[in-house]
């Protein structure tokens, strides 16, 4: 198993979430995050003032997947969340031991 957790940008949130439906994820958390990549931040113009904004909005998305779906998981997250500008946002993949459904006390690939 593994825990993908996936930084995009807030507007891809929906097409993101369709391409993981039709790669058989089951479920994912959303949290709203703020940070900075490479670009380190960007400038607004509020009220005819430019300022600095240092730390972007992003989404933070968190999925437990089983081992068999990783390479689709990917890819999907990869190609829905992509713009072509700066901050699309990163993939991170770690091992997962294991999962239990509080619920039904179900586990491994099966608490997933």
């Amino acid at each position: 198993m593994k825990m993908i957790t996936a930084i995009i940008k807030p507007f891809k949130l929906d097409e993101v979430r369709e391409a993981l439906n039709e790669v058989g994820v089951n479920g994912l958390t959303v949290s709203e995050v703020k940070g900075y990549g490479r670009q380190k931040g960007h400038s607004e113009i509020y009220r005819g003032a430019e300022y600095e904004v240092s730390f972007v909005p992003k989404l933070r998305l968190e999925l437990a997947i089983s081992d068999d779906i990783l390479e689709a998981v990917r890819e999907a997250l990869r190609q829905s969340a992509y713009t072509g500008e700066f901050g699309d946002g990163k993939i991170f993949e770690c091992n997962l031991e294991q999962a239990m459904r509080i619920r039904t006390g179900e586990m491994g690939d099966e608490a997933l």
